[in-house]
């Protein structure tokens, strides 16, 4: 079975189109099953969904943010294999069935992605290089960016027992923070073929929402230090991407004036290692 996890927030006029791109999945010969994790919302969600064929599960939850939202969808899931598909996103046609080819072709891989197009406000952007989906062991690369797309990836649910699910504690990069403790211990597999329509631009988006993601990207590596068993060319790449994100955050701050926030980062590194770079 494949789980699919679809949290939404005030999000009614978007889910509809990415509960639908979930159904209209033909090509994947397991049972699916779709969990839609209503994340307190406030609009006519649940009556936008009521008018859906098919059959999907739906639980509403008070207002927690999406990391909760997803955690509880995994906790409800029956599959071995756990998607997930943001409310204002896209599949197309034959994503799963493609993802499910890659792990019956590699059958040691727990996690694959594949690519995406990216609109923002109506129109189609390319991405730049250093956007390219990663594959293998790219620990380092996975570093310095977000990489992994919540939207775009298939994992074994066997990899969260041993990984963690995504933290709570963090408003934002919380796929950053899990896809680095997963990725320091297993290879990213990837379907090179856009399967995933990205839609920006709203202005609900967390990424236009919060002003510096470093901030908690800062807090996931400061994290994975502490709690994650690394070989030692991960922690000396973990501490160098450490101090090159806290010396351009803090100087932003400072810069801004906001020196408490620079200080308050700078400790907090310390803390993490004595000695960084």
């Amino acid at each position: 079975m494949i789980s699919v996890i679809i949290p939404t927030f005030n999000r009614a006029k978007f889910v509809v189109d990415a509960v639908r791109s979930v159904i209209d999945q033909k090509d994947v010969p397991e049972h699916l099953e779709i969990i839609v994790v209503d994340d307190g919302s406030t609009d006519n969600t649940l009556e936008a969904l009521a008018a859906l064929p098919g059959k999907f599960g739906y639980i509403r939850r008070e207002h927690s943010g999406v990391s909760a939202a997803r955690n509880l969808g995994i906790s409800l899931s029956s599959g071995e294999w756990i998607a997930f598909l943001d409310s204002d996103d896209l599949w197309l046609p034959g994503k799963l069935g493609a993802q499910m080819k890659f792990f019956s072709n590699h059958p040691g891989a727990l996690l694959c992605q594949t690519g995406e197009i990216w609109i923002r406000n109506g129109r189609r952007l390319n991405a730049r290089k250093y956007h390219e989906k990663p594959q293998g062991y790219c620990f380092p690369l996975l570093l310095e960016r977000c990489l992994v797309s919540p939207s775009a990836v298939v994992v074994h649910r066997r990899l969260f027992d041993m990984a963690g699910l995504f933290d709570e504690s963090l408003p934002a990069c919380e796929d950053y923070d899990l896809w680095l403790r997963i990725g320091c211990r297993f290879p990213i597999g990837l379907v090179e073929k856009p399967f995933v329509i990205k839609r920006g631009g709203h202005p609900d988006q967390l990424s236009a929402t919060i002003a510096n993601l470093d901030k908690y990207r800062i807090e996931a590596i400061v994290k994975l230090l502490r709690t994650t068993p690394l070989g030692a060319d991960q922690r000396t790449s973990a501490e160098k991407m450490l101090e090159k994100k806290r010396r351009i955050y803090s100087g932003g701050c400072r810069k801004r004036g906001n020196i408490i926030e620079a200080q308050r980062v700078d400790a907090l590194v310390r803390e993490a290692f004595p000695h960084p770079g």
